[in-house]
């Protein structure tokens, strides 16, 4: 991009709009985050304004790695790595390497969008992946698909996921209080309290705060765990979030994702933003997989692998 076409483009990258079937939805090219996402005027997830620096990793594609790798270090085909520490207060890599990186068009339709961009070998990274971003929109939602490509000549790590924080209804700070959560999930990945690190996964019957199997109320449970051992119907997981006159929304996802981060955005010190969403992220692997291995996918030299997902309306 030269410097006359960054000119004047807004923070968040170029805007593509896609519509159909009663959603509407905005794809920004930094980091092909989904900045915007509504059905018949309703928000489903969290959205921010075009000209604002993306909040956080709101919306954005997650590669090659979701979530974070514990201290930055991890081993692979027998070599050490260490990963800039991209979330200091806790002292991790967060989230992979493309949430900044600004995605180029492939298809640009009125009801489907393919962005593209290319992680090349750097420090703690050293492979060369091409990640490919496809939304789309039908009758059934909003459908992502991300699908990473192996362009070295050496295997590569890769992991993969969205982070969009669903909204069952606009009703303000501490919304999400309010909501009934559906989460098909009987296990879950315990963390330390104070930087998240994975200790076990253990039965949700332990820890009957975050057993959402049969739907109820968040209330006041802080979540800010994977879940794994996900029941699925017709091969798909869904979580769910409900207002308290029904409407919703809920994402879908099949077996590529065994994993689901969900979080119940907590910033105290931020009340316009506190509780407002609940974030949902199917995940190809384990937080810190780099690290455990769980889930890691180990990409051979031109290898490819995709994983989707679909936000809709309920």
């Amino acid at each position: 991009m030269t410097p006359t076409e960054a000119e004047g483009r807004p923070r968040s990258g170029r805007q593509l709009a896609l519509a159909g079937h009663g959603y509407e939805a905005v794809i920004a090219s930094v980091g092909a985050t989904l900045r915007t996402l509504t059905h018949h005027g309703r928000d489903l997830v969290v959205p921010f304004e075009a000209d604002d620096v993306r909040p956080g990793y709101r919306g954005a594609t997650l590669a090659p790695w979701p979530n974070r790798v514990v201290d930055g270090r991890y081993a692979f085909d027998g070599m050490q790595h260490r990963l800039p520490l991209t979330e200091p207060a806790r002292g991790h890599a967060l989230h992979g390497l493309v949430g900044w990186l600004e995605f180029a068009d492939r298809v640009v339709e009125s009801d489907r969008v393919v962005l593209a961009a290319v992680v090349e070998p750097q420090a703690g990274y050293p492979f060369r992946v091409e990640v490919e971003v496809e939304y789309r929109l039908d009758a059934g939602g909003l459908t992502q698909v991300v699908t990473g490509r192996n362009l070295g000549p050496d295997a590569a790590p890769w992991g993969t996921g969205p982070h969009p924080y669903l909204v069952a209804d606009a009703s303000g700070a501490s919304a999400v209080d309010s909501w009934t959560l559906s989460l098909p999930a009987s296990e879950v990945l315990t963390v330390t309290a104070d930087r998240l690190i994975p200790v076990c996964v253990e039965p949700v019957d332990r820890h009957p705060q975050w057993d959402f199997r049969t739907p109820r109320p968040i209330g006041t449970t802080f979540i800010d765990h994977a879940f794994t051992a996900l029941d699925r119907d017709g091969g798909l997981s869904r979580v769910e979030v409900r207002a308290p006159d029904g409407t919703g929304t809920a994402i879908s996802w099949g077996e590529a994702c065994p994993w689901v981060q969900v979080h119940t955005a907590d910033t105290p010190d931020d009340l316009t933003t506190h509780r407002v969403g609940l974030a949902v992220e199917p995940m190809t692997c384990a937080p810190d997989a780099f690290t455990s291995g769980m889930g890691l996918i180990a990409l051979a030299s031109g290898e490819s692998h995709a994983a989707s997902w679909t936000i809709q309306a309920v």
